[in-house]
């Protein structure tokens, strides 16, 4: 067995492809993820805030203080409305023509003194696929106005602070975070580590496992070691371990990657204003998880790896070819994805019948371990369960590899 498992690992080796996957791939893979989706998103946002909007006012002569307030705004620039745009269906398609971003009007009972005009109510025709940012300018301007114009209203009604903030907010709730910095975040990020992880240890136990039974197969190479005084259950478990050794690499790159990218990108983002925070953000987030932790997500990997590795040779064993193995392998990735996608589901924990679903076990085991807030003990079951899976497959393998009408079809 050892000897196969060397032999196979020499080859491994020599592959570059099979190294980029292993090992490469994860490693850039990451940073390109974490910090280039930051990057671009950072930069849509503010692309978004910067870009001149157009707009027109109807009923602009009722209130100069709202129009003084939207001038103000250098992302806006204020165009006139064609005289003969007077009724909603008119405007709705002037705006939906594209021919300016958004229309305010302004009604005649605008008026600083609210006691007397009571509530003032403005109507924004915009299109609602894009111009979020138009109503985040708005109601800061509104709620600047209405501030000023609540402030006078209580001054001429000679109402104590008391009594104003009874009136604005006659009952309020105070809300209590007991979850900490690391278990909230956790909570918004640990189920999409999970995703990451498995997809890199599913792809750098692929190429290997395709080569190791389909390749031999085309090469020929397969008769000479059924022939060969080797036991096909030695044969078969060092390829096994072959293939697992590439998914674990995979694995602990990954998870290497993972802690060293993160910690670099506080340090890369730390003198540009834009991204500071986000990238402090996410730098004190993964220094919080602890070295142990960071260990027990890596040995959690270690029998999903089996598992992938005993469905991988059981499929190349059975492939004429490495391009059928290939055509055999990549459903097994949308397989894979959807016990991942359950654990990533709002109410979906680390309980009852969830504790024992391959996968989505592992994968919220990940996320707890990762918020900080995991049960250690259930991780001996959780690791036992998927061990006992990974081992009645390559029981399979082993039975499988023995059939001659499998071998040679």
């Amino acid at each position: 067995m050892w000897l196969v498992f060397q032999k196979e690992l020499r080859e491994l080796i020599r592959d570059r492809k099979t190294l980029f996957f292993m090992i490469a791939l994860p490693i850039l893979l990451f940073p390109l993820i974490i910090g280039g989706t930051l990057y671009v998103a950072t930069q849509v946002a503010i692309g978004a805030q910067e870009k001149t909007r157009t707009y027109a006012l109807i009923g602009a002569e009722y209130s100069s203080e709202f129009v003084d307030s939207l001038a103000a705004v250098e992302q806006f620039e204020l165009t006139t409305l064609p005289s003969d745009i007077d009724t909603e269906e008119e405007i709705i398609a002037y705006v939906k023509e594209g021919k300016v971003d958004f229309i305010i009007t302004i009604p005649q009972n605008y008026s600083n003194d609210v006691l007397k005009t009571g509530a003032i109510s403005l109507t924004l025709y915009r299109n609602q696929a894009g111009l979020q940012v138009v109503e985040r300018e708005l109601n800061g301007i509104i709620d600047e106005l209405s501030e000023a114009y609540q402030n006078a209203a209580f001054d001429k009604l000679a109402l104590s602070e008391g009594e104003q903030k009874s009136l604005l907010s006659p009952i309020t709730i105070k809300s209590i975070n007991v979850a900490d910095k690391r278990e909230t975040q956790g909570e918004n990020w640990g189920a999409f580590i999970p995703y990451f992880i498995f997809m890199l240890c599913l792809q750098g136990a692929m190429l290997p496992a395709s080569d190791l039974g389909a390749g031999e197969k085309e090469r020929g190479t397969l008769e000479t070691l059924l022939i060969s005084p080797i036991e096909r259950n030695k044969l078969v478990l060092g390829k096994f371990f072959t293939i697992g050794f590439a998914g674990v690499t995979s694995a602990l790159v990954t998870v290497l990657s993972m802690a060293v990218w993160t910690a670099l990108i506080g340090v890369l983002t730390a003198n540009d204003p834009k991204l500071v925070k986000i990238g402090q953000a996410i730098s004190d987030f993964m220094s919080a998880i602890g070295a142990v932790d960071f260990l027990l997500v890596f040995l959690m990997l270690v029998p999903v790896v089996a598992v992938f590795s005993a469905i991988l040779l059981t499929l190349s064993i059975y492939a004429r070819s490495f391009k059928e193995a290939q055509g055999y392998m990549t459903p097994l990735v949308f397989v894979t994805i959807i016990p991942v996608i359950f654990a990533m589901l709002p109410g979906v924990e680390l309980k009852g019948v969830w504790a024992w679903v391959p996968l989505t076990n592992v994968a919220l085991a990940i996320k707890e371990l990762i918020k900080g807030t995991m049960d250690y003990v259930q991780l001996f079951a959780i690791f036992g369960s998927t061990a006992i899976i990974a081992g009645a497959l390559l029981a399979f393998c082993i039975y499988w590899f023995k059939q001659e009408k499998v071998l040679f079809r």
